[in-house]
């Protein structure tokens, strides 16, 4: 377990936004009275986000404070879980996944990627622009080597389009999530081999791939409204006299409540007793 601290340099206060602390007591708001620690994480994550990623000791503070809780067990959680970030970060925070799928399929090189671009794990960039560190897995094997920079997975990395994403973020240019080769999603690097009556050869041009679903979907809305419904005073007369002509078979039932009534059996009338048979020589 590794050591977690605050970062020595701090500053001196911190507030939420109007916005924020309206957000804030929103989520408060959800727990049940005496409750509202339970709130704790989600507000640390508001006050990170707020605080160019990353949580100093006043936005701890802070949050401690709203929520009534010590300061020492605001602290505790801040300090287990490694989403919060103790120290600042780079405009683009890179979390690069060593776990074992990723390391078989190149994940060595981009960390001499970032160590050549941005320096020393958690360093930042004299311009501020990037920082990173190594996280445990990241939940994306299926397209390893890959990295979470803020919110976003960048997958299927090399070395070499991984220095160009780099590049593109540091000019301020566009850039593409996900995967960087065109995989769509998880499928085999080759292409489909299974499915593809479903999805097609490509993966995009089968009945049910994104790009046939989305078609569909924008043809649905603009299909023309259904008609409003006719008014069923005719169609129940129709249907009276349906079972009226019906009646003429099965008996004559005054109305249509009458016809489709259950019927109800009748015992058939016992029959006589048979007589005993006369004795002929009598």
């Amino acid at each position: 377990m590794s050591v977690r601290r605050l970062a020595e340099v701090q500053p001196d206060s911190f507030a939420f936004t109007p916005d924020n602390e309206a957000w804030a007591e929103g989520i408060i708001a959800k727990y049940p009275e005496g409750r509202q620690a339970s709130a704790v994480i989600s507000l640390l994550w508001r006050a990170q986000a707020q605080n160019d990623y990353w949580l100093p000791r006043a936005a701890i503070e802070a949050v401690a404070r709203k929520l009534g809780m010590p300061y020492i067990r605001v602290l505790e959680v801040a300090t287990f879980y490694t989403m919060f970030n103790l120290a600042p970060v780079g405009e683009h925070f890179i979390q690069l996944c060593g776990t074992t799928p990723c390391q078989l399929r190149g994940s060595d090189g981009l960390k001499a990627v970032l160590r050549e671009r941005v320096g020393d794990s958690g360093q930042v960039t004299a311009d501020g622009k990037f920082s990173w560190i190594e996280v445990e897995c990241l939940g994306a094997c299926c397209n390893a080597p890959m990295v979470q920079i803020n919110d976003d997975y960048y997958e299927d990395l090399t070395p070499e389009n991984f220095g160009k994403l780099l590049d593109d973020l540091a000019a301020g240019r566009p850039v593409k999530i996900g995967s960087q080769t065109g995989r769509v999603s998880s499928e085999p690097t080759g292409g489909l081999t299974s499915l593809t009556t479903l999805y097609g050869v490509d993966g995009v041009s089968g009945p049910q791939s994104r790009a046939a679903t989305e078609a569909a979907a924008q043809a649905l809305e603009q299909e023309t409204p259904p008609a409003p419904q006719a008014d069923a005073a005719p169609l129940a007369g129709e249907v009276e006299k349906v079972a009226q002509e019906h009646a003429g078979h099965v008996g004559k039932p005054e109305s249509v409540g009458a016809a489709l009534a259950p019927r109800t059996e009748v015992d058939p009338p016992e029959k006589p007793a048979a007589e005993p048979p006369s004795d002929a020589k009598a």
